[in-house]
């Protein structure tokens, strides 16, 4: 027989209408209480029916995540991260790829609203503006995750402090003159991982060539963004992301330009392919997993339900670090 809230309620020693707080996203009990009512829970195999309870609740249980493309596997991380906290707060996850378009971030924005409780945007692609305004029309608490905007609570990683350290690398490496391939302009995490590379040009240590912008895959950095690399005489480069980096050193190998022996790469993300390519890739590393997961605490602060870790502020930097591999090496 199906197990009911009263199954779960006489096992737990509480009322129905205290076990449905329990297992409800931002139920008002103690601790103690929902530990022990989603314990009897697990025990007898209570599946709780979630559209009787937002009947109730005026909740969904679910929360929106946008990503702009899912087959870039920073963004797939991502998700993975978000849904793996969300569901220890007993929240379920619609995921919704944008595939750079901003007009299909829009309405995935627009669709998921109503059916959620709360969207995390993850690297959108509409305009501080746009989002402000869209923010009025959907009405649903929202987290920015790797973009930051005034009025917005949000997660993001200090890009410019990494890409610094990535050309500090090069530079005691013995480079000199470093090509920069950068995103998208209209991106934020473009501005600032470009803003980082420049912070090293300031100082007079090395001279940047800017290659100029780029679609952040594979293709990106196969085109003639390598070519112009090669052609402006710099021994080393830094990529916008390591998709475009793998794309970089696959355009060198097929001029027979060796990696690092003849020209050195630097990445940005540390996805996981980056230790497995060929050579391992050195990369700026972004706490993905933990950025994900923040956001959701973020968001769940917001609804009210009790986070993993506590009152956080609003607007969170989280910080980067160098992973260096075999794609660097000292200039000859």
């Amino acid at each position: 027989m199906q197990v009911t809230i009263r199954d779960v309620a006489r096992a737990s020693g509480v009322s129905p209408s205290t076990v449905s707080r329990a297992l409800a996203p931002g139920g008002t009990v103690s601790p103690t209480t929902r530990e022990r009512v989603r314990a009897a829970a697990d025990r007898l195999g209570y599946q709780p029916n979630r559209a009787a309870r937002g009947l109730i609740t005026g909740r969904t249980g679910q929360l929106g995540v946008i990503v702009p493309d899912l087959l870039n596997p920073f963004f797939a991380e991502c998700c993975k991260g978000v849904q793996s906290r969300a569901r220890g707060l007993g929240y379920s996850v619609f995921v919704s790829d944008a595939e750079r378009d901003e007009a299909l971030e829009l309405d995935a924005i627009r669709t998921l609203a109503p059916q959620v409780d709360g969207l995390v945007l993850v690297s959108p692609q509409l305009s501080g503006d746009e989002l402000r305004s869209l923010d009025e029309l959907v009405d649903k608490p929202t987290v920015l995750l790797h973009r930051r905007e005034p009025g917005f609570a949000s997660v993001t990683a200090d890009l410019i402090a990494g890409m610094t350290d990535a050309v500090a690398h090069l530079h005691a490496l013995g480079h000199r003159k470093i090509a920069y391939v950068g995103g998208p302009r209209s991106s934020w995490a473009a501005r600032e991982r470009a803003a980082g590379v420049e912070a090293m040009a300031e100082s007079g240590k090395v001279e940047i060539v800017h290659v100029g912008s780029v679609a952040p895959q594979f293709d990106g950095g196969i085109t003639g963004a390598a070519d112009v690399v090669l052609a402006s005489g710099a021994s080393a480069v830094v990529a916008f992301n390591d998709i475009v980096a793998f794309g970089l050193i696959s355009r060198f190998t097929a001029r027979g330009v060796r990696v690092p022996d003849e020209m050195s790469v630097v990445g940005c993300d540390d996805i996981a392919l980056s230790g497995m390519a060929a050579p391992p890739l050195t990369t700026v590393s972004v706490p993905k997993a933990y950025a994900a997961r923040a956001s959701v605490d973020l968001l769940s602060r917001i609804l009210g339900t009790p986070a993993v870790d506590g009152a956080e502020p609003m607007q969170r930097v989280l910080e980067t670090h160098l992973v260096v591999r075999g794609s660097t090496a000292e200039v000859e």
